[in-house]
């Protein structure tokens, strides 16, 4: 095991996985990766070796485990990154750990509804007003952020930081289910789609083989590809 390595599930699956591996691509912190499908008959056993909570994405660093995305995401800032994982000013560190704690513990609706699925695409219809209202707030928050930031860069808070890796997965589903967006949110989510890693991470899904059922069973209607 090299000193870092990175415990992911599921390219194709695993949103909470994709947080924190691309944060490390794009800030350059090598890793060993990993990948242990989920909900095979070995995972929990094969899961137990590194996660104490059993669950991905688990970060092992030497003698230092971290094991949620969100703090795996903390540690990588502090312990490589010199802090700058988070924007320099204290008032934009605080809005942008803010939206990532939102991200971390709401939108149980578009989890629920709008699964992540990098292999699969969707006609988008509505589905309920749950849905429409925590898309909205997703919405309310990028624009606001790239409205008020834009002039340091192209990302929420100027340059790509934690914020970013947090809704990655956000910018997939929008994809991937053709949800109707604005012209401000369409560009961001093709931004983080034209990401070099976020490609490899798209190109490696669609090589696994693992398919998990209740993933597969939208309510939209699939689009053959």
């Amino acid at each position: 095991m090299t000193k870092r390595t990175l415990v992911i599930g599921n390219k194709n699956y695993s949103s909470w996985s994709l947080r924190p591996w691309l944060f490390m691509r794009v800030h350059n912190i090598p890793f060993e990766e990993i990948r242990i499908p989920l909900y095979a008959a070995n995972t929990k056993e094969r899961l137990a070796r590194y996660s104490p909570s059993g669950l991905v994405p688990t970060l092992v660093d030497g003698d230092i485990t971290v094991w949620d995305s969100l703090a795996i995401l903390e540690y990588l800032s502090e312990a490589y990154l010199d802090g700058n994982g988070w924007p320099a000013s204290t008032k934009a560190r605080a809005e942008a750990r803010s939206v990532s704690a939102e991200m971390h513990s709401g939108f149980a609706n578009v989890r629920k509804h709008l699964s992540m699925n990098v292999r699969a695409r969707f006609q988008w219809r509505h589905i309920n007003d749950a849905v429409e209202r925590e898309l909205s707030r997703i919405f309310q928050i990028w624009e606001t952020c790239l409205a008020r930031d834009g002039a340091d860069g192209p990302w929420l808070f100027g340059k790509f930081s934690i914020a970013d890796a947090m809704y990655a997965p956000v910018c997939l589903r929008l994809d991937r289910y053709n949800v109707p967006v604005s012209d401000t949110v369409k560009a961001y989510v093709n931004q983080a789609l034209a990401l070099p890693p976020m490609q490899e991470w798209c190109a490696a899904a669609y090589e696994e083989k693992e398919v998990i059922g209740w993933a597969e069973n939208s309510e939209l209607l699939r689009i053959e590809e």
